[in-house]
């Protein structure tokens, strides 16, 4: 399978976006192996994976909220030629994985926990001790998940962890940060039913151009496509009580740094609008009291999804990953 690219990058480039997608990305995506997992409270959780037997490094690619492995066909393309074994997994409530209430596209979850608890049970089913080298990637409130794993995970197997945008706060006012949890409790507690949290409804593809996500168009337009053609995908805004799990956890990654001892490297979109940008600096200061391992590298231009980016924020985004985990 040969690799078109322009620019001299050995990443997939928008110019080529549309015929790789089409050839070489779905042949690669054809080849993954997929399967389910249950969970503890019995929910199926899917998760798939591309190898190669000569592959010695693996990466664990952890998705955001509303994501689908499904998402990343173009990422796993762009690692696995870097020679890297993908693994991915959907959480559950959303993607492939078992829905948790009624409303199927109100984003839910009873625990934050429960992220957590998948998460190792995937990992260990990913049987990665063969690997000389594996390493964790990612996006947005996979980040906080995979940040949590860590610190309450002592005897994972990961050598080095990428986070992009994670969520360690909410974009929101500063006169409603110091009540956005109690309130989001208050409003769980008030409702025998899951509600939208304010301000949030069910799938609804924005516009391109008022899109807070990415400024390449045609990543964001095959994305949205996609979740047409596979509407099982669709997942729309966060209940209540989503919102105040959401919040708590991100909390907890921001006070327990010093759990954290594997080298750390901290992606920060620019032009952020969804995720808290000042709650990832005092998360990266404070890590870096107790881990000289860590780095912060900012996009500067680049909207949320770093890894969906026009290719000067994307590739900027993954070059500064593969540099980190070849230095680990």
């Amino acid at each position: 399978m040969n690799q078109s690219s322009s620019n001299n990058s050995s990443y997939t480039q928008e110019s080529s976006f549309e015929q790789a997608i089409n050839t070489n990305i779905s042949q690669l995506w054809q080849f993954r192996e997929e399967g389910y997992l249950t969970a503890k409270d019995k929910r199926q959780l899917y998760w798939c994976k591309i190898t190669d037997p000569k592959h010695t490094k693996a990466i664990v690619v952890v998705n955001g909220r509303i994501e689908s492995a499904w998402k990343y066909q173009e990422l796993f393309h762009d690692l696995f030629y870097q020679g890297y074994d993908i693994y991915s997994f959907d959480h559950r409530g959303q993607g492939m994985s078992d829905r948790l209430i009624e409303n199927k596209e109100m984003g839910y979850v009873e625990q934050f926990d429960d992220y957590i608890d998948d998460m190792a049970l995937i990992v260990d089913s990913f049987s990665l001790d063969n690997y000389e080298k594996r390493f964790l990637l990612a996006h947005s409130m996979g980040g906080a998940i995979a940040t949590r794993y860590i610190q309450t995970q002592s005897d994972h197997p990961f050598d080095a962890i990428a986070l992009s945008a994670p969520m360690f706060g909410v974009n929101m006012s500063t006169l409603l940060r110091p009540i956005a949890i109690p309130f989001a409790q208050v409003m769980s507690m008030a409702s025998a039913q899951p509600r939208y949290a304010p301000g949030q409804q069910g799938y609804y593809p924005k516009p391109f151009d008022v899109n807070p996500l990415t400024q390449s168009k045609s990543r964001y337009h095959w994305f949205r496509d996609l979740y047409e053609d596979k509407p099982e995908l669709k997942l729309g805004g966060p209940s209540h009580h989503w919102v105040g799990q959401g919040l708590m956890a991100a909390k907890q990654c921001i006070q327990q740094t010093r759990q954290i001892k594997l080298p750390l490297l901290l992606l920060q979109a620019g032009e952020e609008s969804i995720v808290d940008n000042n709650a990832q600096i005092r998360f990266i200061k404070k890590l870096a009291r107790s881990n000289k391992q860590c780095a912060l590298k900012i996009v500067y231009g680049s909207k949320h999804e770093l890894l969906f980016e026009q290719d000067c924020h994307r590739n900027s985004a993954l070059d500064a990953t593969l540099e980190f985990f070849s230095q680990h």
